[in-house]
């Protein structure tokens, strides 16, 4: 007999009291590469703490906590498959429990999840997709500025912000999103299936609801916080063990000497502000475009 089956078999000491386990995971802030001296959700950046999430043998389940206003599709596909080839590989049931917003990408990341739960006021849904940009052309005409662009290849500078808007441009852009916006609906589909509960014109639209309306329309399955949905499925002794990035000193010493070796010299922090700030500009306008 081993050393745990014998102390599980005493009647007193703290292991007879411990209760389930449930990893918890959150994924918080905008999906995608953001610039060098901002981090979004990338599955590069989340793949050792998604398997560390699962690594735990005989936990009760995976929680995800999900806060984003959304981002890029193809990093959202590919932190959400990775978390649905792990559950399915350790046959581990996984919960989601939206914050503030879990919207486009955001609301493709919390299908991931067997079950989905949201706030009273948490935002939910716009399941579309969005490109933006500028066109610049008349202002750099007005000013003087000749624009010189050679390319090989008609279609090079379709979407140029400098250039006039093409027609054929606009077209192709669209094309892409209508295929896109299919892979983003049949996720949906795929993970939701009959809890669906109202025309897809409505919920594929890019629409966004706060939580009553998203449970009425089935994209959610209930409204509570992580701590009580848990308590109440696995009772009151569940543990949560809040999955984070390592902090022993050695690491984050090692993390501390590459850092310092590529950001020190202020020619280079300088060099990375432009970019930076384009990033917190369009972090905010992606949190803007559902209020908040």
């Amino acid at each position: 007999m081993s050393m745990k089956d014998l102390l599980a078999k005493l009647p007193f000491g703290p292991w007879r009291d411990a209760g389930p386990i449930v990893s918890v995971l959150r994924l918080s802030g905008v999906i995608g590469q953001m610039g060098p001296l901002r981090q979004g959700l990338t599955l590069a950046g989340m793949a050792g703490l998604i398997e560390r999430a699962f690594a735990l043998k005989k936990q009760a389940a995976v929680a995800l906590i999900v806060n984003s206003p959304g981002g890029s599709p193809v990093q959202s596909a590919l932190i959400a498959k990775r978390i649905r080839d792990l559950a399915a590989e350790k046959n581990v049931p996984v919960f989601a429990f939206c914050e503030d917003a879990a919207a486009s990408g955001g609301y493709w990341l919390a299908c991931a999840a067997d079950e989905i739960w949201a706030d009273e006021s948490s935002i939910v849904g716009s399941i579309g997709v969005v490109s933006s940009g500028f066109g610049a052309h008349e202002f750099i005409q007005r000013h003087g500025i000749e624009r010189r662009l050679y390319t090989a290849g008609d279609k090079k500078i379709l979407l140029d912000p400098f250039s006039p808007e093409r027609e054929d441009g606009v077209a192709h852009l669209k094309a892409i999103q209508t295929d896109i916006h299919d892979v983003f609906k049949q996720m949906v589909r795929a993970r939701r299936g009959a809890r669906l509960n109202g025309a897809e014109e409505e919920l594929f639209s890019g629409a966004f609801w706060a939580g009553r309306r998203a449970l009425e329309l089935g994209l959610i399955d209930g409204i509570g916080d992580m701590r009580t949905i848990l308590r109440g499925r696995f009772g009151e002794k569940v543990r949560l063990r809040v999955v984070q990035e390592d902090r022993r000193w050695f690491r984050r010493l090692g993390f501390r000497v590459e850092s310092i070796g590529q950001t020190s010299l202020p020619g280079q922090i300088a060099s990375e502000l432009p970019s930076a700030t384009l990033a917190a500009v369009e972090e905010r306008a992606l949190w803007s475009r559902i209020g908040l």
